[in-house]
């Protein structure tokens, strides 16, 4: 297996969702920005990446979920 272009990151990085239930990235030793919250995940890289792999399976924003569901249920 071959390394990956960040695989000598040594950046400890946060996952963070925001209000809509979208994921994203974010160093641990930067305030985290505005209308994001911690998941309670944290460390390398690719682990965060792998993390969100696992628990953002759909990539619409809550909104448009809801809106969608809202729909379909009338």
């Amino acid at each position: 297996m071959t390394a990956g272009p960040h695989s000598d990151d040594p950046t400890v990085y946060r996952v963070v969702v925001n209000h809509e239930e979208q994921y994203s990235i974010w160093p641990a030793d930067r305030p985290r920005p505005n209308g994001w919250d911690d998941t309670g995940h944290s460390g390398p890289r690719e682990s965060c990446l792998a993390y969100i792999e696992t628990v953002w399976t759909d990539m619409r924003p809550l909104s448009l979920r809801r809106r969608t569901g809202e729909e379909a249920a009338q």
